[in-house]
């Protein structure tokens, strides 16, 4: 089980592994090639992994071994952080999100103006953390010919769409697979976030306020295609109203039991309770279809 770490200065979590809810091993078995997965269950895999992301590499290695993923490289640099996961089939880049201990995301989530590059504008703050990782994620990964896929969750989550990016405009022998995000924030202008033709599974969590943010007037569009749970979990394609009257209706409900969603919803938790269901009625024969929005399978 090689543990690699590149670290110039890593910040010490703890154990970390008390940061992972319920669950202390991944819910599917990493034992043939994430391709040959359903769409439900490649979410849950990359939830899962952005959940651990934010663990410590003693107790990511532990997990990622008995998943199937005998590589588990964890990258550090001034705050910015990720892991380089794999087996023979695939390779994961899973950027760690927002860390309110850490000075470096608070100020990468408040730098909220964009910056000018060959490609379009970037949310600099995203820019400034995946410059500070992206060298070290690219002596990684420079040979890599396994499918590659990117995930994380928040501030992860724009980071991992940003690395995505890197990665095909690098001579990188491999593209981008495919991106996972949940709760991930607005990354640039128009231009920027057409670039990447990767496939990008944007998860929103009903009231999760994360991913309204920066506003569309600065500038800011997403990247790749929604794919929004409703108040009671489900997917759901509601827009304009029907989109408004199903957030007060979740925030009404959360207020009742002492919540409130706009930042409960955002919990990585709560994305993974909400498509661990859907994989368990997938796996009592009820397929969730994939969105009619996104590319097909």
């Amino acid at each position: 089980m090689p543990l690699n770490s590149q670290s110039p200065t890593v910040e010490k979590l703890g154990d970390g592994i008390d940061q992972l809810p319920n669950r202390r091993e991944l819910t599917i078995k990493l034992d043939r090639p994430l391709s040959e997965l359903s769409w439900i269950q490649k979410s849950l895999v990359c939830a899962e992994l952005a959940r651990l992301s934010y663990a410590d590499p003693g107790p990511v290695e532990k997990i990622a071994y008995n998943a199937g993923l005998d590589q588990c490289t964890f990258i550090a640099r001034d705050g910015a952080e990720a892991y380089v996961l794999g087996n023979r089939f695939d390779c994961f880049i899973v950027c760690r999100g927002t860390e309110p201990s850490q000075w470096n995301d608070i100020r990468a989530d408040a730098n909220a103006w964009t910056i000018a590059t060959d490609i379009g504008r970037v949310h600099s703050g995203f820019h400034a953390e995946v410059n500070q990782l992206w060298p070290l994620l690219e002596q990684q990964i420079k040979e890599n010919q396994r499918t590659m896929w990117f995930a994380g969750h928040s501030l992860g989550g724009a980071m991992s769409a940003v690395c995505a990016v890197r990665c095909k405009l690098s001579p990188i022998p491999s593209d981008p697979k495919a991106i996972f995000s949940f709760g991930a924030p607005r990354v640039g202008n128009r231009r920027y976030t057409s670039v990447l033709k990767a496939k990008h599974y944007r998860w929103v969590n009903n009231n999760d306020i994360v991913p309204r943010m920066p506003p569309r007037w600065m500038g800011y569009r997403h990247m790749g295609q929604e794919i929004y749970l409703n108040r009671h979990g489900r997917i759901s394609y509601l827009r304009s109203w029907f989109r408004v009257r199903d957030r007060f209706r979740g925030l009404l409900s959360s207020l009742r039991v002492g919540k409130f969603d706009y930042f409960s919803d955002h919990s990585i938790a709560a994305y993974i309770g909400c498509i661990a269901k859907l994989y368990r009625e997938e796996l009592a024969g009820n397929p969730v279809k994939t969105p009619q929005h996104l590319p097909a399978e």
